[in-house]
Order: C-alpha cells, then structure tokens, then sequence
C-alpha cells in the first residue's frame, strides 16, 4: 500500500519544522529565547538544577559566591548530621565528651569536624561500636567529598571562558547609502583573542501562506563575519540590501514582529590554546532605529587607545521611513 502523500511545505517552513523552530503562537511562547547576557531562556524538562542530569554543569556555572555559600551550607549540615549520630550513640560512645547534653552535643560536632577533615586530634576518640562505625562511613564520606570539591575547584578555575561585552542596544543605523544592523562588542580581559568568528541569526514572526503565525529565522550576511584577532572592539554589520530579511520593515512593523537578534561570538583564547565562547540577543526593546554609535576611540600618542566606558554609547541621526 502506497504511503499517504503529504503536503509540502515551503522550502524555509520546512526547515523550521526540521530544526523543530516553527509552530503556532498558540503552541510557542513568543518570549525570546535568549536574554542579553547570554543565558537562554528555556526550560527543557522539569528536572532541578542539582537533579544527577544537571548537578555538575550547574556546579561549574554558579557564581563564586553562591557557589561558596553552598560548599559551606554541605560542610555545615554533614557536621551537623554526624554530631547528631554521635550524640544518639549515647554518653560513652565519644570518650574524653563533657556530661552535659549541651556540651556533650558541641564535642561531638567538633569530633565531627576533626573526622572529616581526617584531622583526629586525639582528645576525642570513639568509644563505642556504633561511634567506630560511624567514624569509619564519615572518614568515606570526608575523602569522597574533598576529592569531588577539589575536581569542581580545579575544573572551575581551569575552564577557559570569554569575557565579551556587547553594547547594549542593536541599532538601525546609516551605513554607505542605506542602512545596517549594528552592534559591538570588545573584550574585557588583557589577553588576546584571535581567529574570532560571529554568527547572527535574525528571528521573528511571520504569517504563512495559510494565515498561521510561525517562527522563521534566517541567517545574517554580515559585513565581516571573522577577524585575525580583537585587541580593541569590533562593530559586527549586517548591511540591509535587498536580499536582507530586514528589507521592507518599518520601525512598527518590526517590533509587532517580535523581533529577536542572536548573536554567537568565538575566537581562540591564546592563554589557554582553546577556543571560547560568548553569546547575546537583542529583542524589540533593544533596538534603535534611526542611530549610530559614538566614536570609542581616545587620542594617546604612544597606543592606540579605546575608552570601554564608551561601548554603549549613540546618538539619534534621521531615522529612515522604512528599510
């Protein structure tokens, strides 16, 4: 029996429902999918951040300080645990423990403490079958976990990672005699970054051939879309022409199309011999139409100079009827 034919679609819906980027705005939110400091905006499966699935990864991405509060909370409550084990095997499972149940309690965490670390003072020694037992499991457990935090420690600070920051607005801006999409970007650290690409993609909604909104993203031509290296900034074009997806767009008309720019950002990192990695996106709200960046540059005789402070900086210019 002979397959049922289906219908085919249009060479670009086809290839969003392949990517599994099309769909109806009933069936996909039209937030954006990544936000502007690079971190997307998704939610892939109900799973925590510390499920098995997402532990580690999670682990490597916390900021220092939250990272440090929770190292401290585990070190802290695997005390605390044991402290209440040691004080349940009874009075004279710890010998050279207070009598008080108080002070008796305060031994046993700092006896917990001394086990973990596999520091053993000696004023404290287990006295008891249960209190060797539990020395023994909190002895694994002290060398489990330091090794582990020693691994994550070691991986967190070895990780290459880009610290690019773009502008905080995408503009419409003149460019020979029309106009592009612009942003920038410049690299925070002193270190240098060479063979560095971009690639920018341009989403929005659009009405299909059967009056149904659907998600279409295309692929940007950029002015330059690599270069050798980045010692000062970079403003990546895109210049609007008439095979540009932004062709015949008016400023109202595309922000109704919910925009959203994304942006991927690599380059090899000569400190670490490996390549890294920086991303953002620029929806509707940021957006300038009609504007151009300020110039970054400083007078200094013996550098070539930029000012950072400078990267988010334009100014309004005529803004254009439609693009």
């Amino acid at each position: 029996m002979n397959a049922p034919h289906m219908p085919e679609l249009p060479a670009q819906e086809q290839l969003n429902q392949d990517l599994g980027l099309g769909g109806r705005l009933s069936e996909r939110s039209p937030t954006r999918l990544l936000n502007h400091d690079g971190s997307f905006n998704v939610r892939r499966n109900e799973l925590g951040p510390l499920h098995p699935y997402n532990a580690y990864h999670t682990l490597l991405s916390l900021p220092p300080r939250q990272l440090l509060v929770l190292v401290t909370a585990f070190y802290f409550g695997t005390n605390l645990l044991f402290a209440a084990l040691y004080w349940l095997a009874g009075p004279g499972a710890l010998a050279g423990a207070s009598r008080s149940a108080l002070a008796r309690f305060e031994d046993c965490f700092f006896f917990s403490v001394q086990t973990l670390a596999t520091i053993g003072y000696g004023k404290l020694v287990p006295n008891s079958r249960a209190a060797n037992a539990l020395v023994a499991i909190e002895a694994l457990v002290g060398l489990i976990g330091f090794a582990i935090l020693s691994g994550l420690l070691f991986a967190r600070f070895t990780r290459p990672t880009a610290k690019i920051q773009f502008s905080d607005n995408a503009l419409i801006a003149p460019y020979g005699n029309g106009w592009a999409l612009m942003f920038r970007l410049v690299n925070l650290r002193n270190h240098d970054l060479t063979d560095v690409h971009a690639t920018v993609s341009f989403a929005r909604w659009t009405v299909d051939r059967n009056g149904a909104r659907v998600r279409q993203f295309d692929q940007l031509d950029l002015e330059r879309s690599f270069i050798i290296f980045m010692p000062l900034h970079w403003i990546i074009v895109h210049p609007i022409t008439g095979q540009s997806p932004f062709r015949g767009f008016t400023q109202d008309s595309l922000v109704a199309s919910d925009p959203e720019i994304v942006c991927l950002v690599s380059g090899h990192d000569e400190t670490f011999a490996q390549t890294v990695h920086a991303k953002t996106s620029y929806d509707g709200r940021d957006l300038r139409w009609g504007a151009r960046f300020r110039d970054m540059y400083l007078a200094d005789r013996d550098h070539v100079a930029i000012d950072i402070r400078r990267l988010h900086q334009f100014e309004a210019v005529p803004p254009p009827d439609s693009l």
